[in-house]
């Protein structure tokens, strides 16, 4: 059985979506469309940057669906469908495109307004984030806890995989937890370039703007099974996707989890749609016996359609 994951903010880089606009004419339709959406030439920003755009939250966010959108849309043209899906916080959204559950025109505007609202988040009360290296999540909650204690906002972020918990909160909160931290035995901590923390209760005034947005847009019942990176539960319902995706800037993302439940499910092989290989390097972690497959290239694409399509055959 196939899993189809997509991964989210950090996973962008100059020239991403170039190829495969230039390869595979559905691709280029989707990035096209991103454009005449959003009114500005987010491709021209995917291509040749400048970088500091690029990386913006309010860029990074639509640019990382609109990739992930379009590779999922040559994968699906060329018959490769997904058994259940998944995303790693901004890609849930590329995740429910896939199952069905939101058109892409309302993804990209709700990823853009997403993005906007963070960034703003951002500005207003600062915050960051950084990966603990080499620590069991116990300890992580432990040293953050801590942290706590002593006065300072910070809390476990994203549970990606074992060896890499991620925290968030204030900027002493995260500081102060990392060097607790590296006194628990880390191997060490890397901050992460974003605007905010995210996934912290900084961004709970971001969360209940989202929530107005997220009201008014529609979202089905999802054609295929979708686990929600908040609670590592299999969604279909529309409601309960729209709970969920208002719940996920404040809580964390429980993604080790939810590769489980998918593998607990039948999910034996997975493929990550969209840039870069970050989500199948955690994969390696999480369980070694998956076969895990990226799509960030080209040529990854086309490894893909013919390995898939051919055990498919068999």
């Amino acid at each position: 059985m196939i899993g189809f994951i997509f991964p989210g903010q950090a996973s962008q880089f100059i020239g991403m979506g170039a190829e495969l606009a230039d390869t595979y004419p559905a691709a280029a339709e989707v990035i096209q469309q991103a454009d005449d959406i959003l009114g500005f030439a987010l491709s021209e920003l995917m291509f040749n940057g400048p970088s500091e755009k690029l990386t913006a939250t309010e860029v990074a966010q639509p640019a990382l669906l609109t990739h992930s959108v379009a590779t999922w849309r040559v994968l699906a043209d060329n018959g490769l469908r997904p058994d259940m899906v998944a995303g790693h916080s901004l890609g849930e959204y590329s995740a429910l495109v896939a199952a069905g559950s939101l058109d892409f025109p309302a993804a990209l505007r709700l990823v853009r307004q997403r993005g906007l609202l963070m960034a703003e988040a951002g500005n207003q009360v600062g915050g960051t984030m950084a990966a603990i290296i080499g620590l069991a999540a116990e300890q992580v909650e432990q040293v953050v806890a801590r942290a706590a204690q002593e006065g300072n906002v910070v809390v476990v972020a994203n549970y990606n995989c074992p060896g890499q918990i991620v925290i968030s909160g204030a900027e002493a909160g995260v500081e102060r937890a990392a060097e607790l931290a590296k006194e628990a035995g880390a191997r060490g901590s890397m901050p992460i370039k974003v605007s905010g923390a995210f996934h912290s209760p900084l961004m709970a005034s971001v969360a209940q703007q989202l929530d107005k947005y997220l009201q008014a847009v529609p979202i089905r019942q999802a054609q295929i099974p979708v686990v929600s990176n908040v609670d590592a539960v299999v969604h279909r319902d529309g409601d309960a996707i729209r709970s969920a995706l208002s719940r996920q800037l404040t809580n964390s993302v429980l993604w080790e989890k939810s590769i489980r439940t998918m593998i607990a499910a039948g999910i034996d092989t997975f493929v990550e749609v969209g840039p870069k290989a970050v989500l199948t390097g955690m994969m390696r972690r999480i369980s070694p016996d998956a076969q895990s497959l990226a799509t960030s290239e080209v040529a990854d694409i086309q490894q893909v359609i013919t390995q898939l399509c051919e055990e498919d055959k068999t």
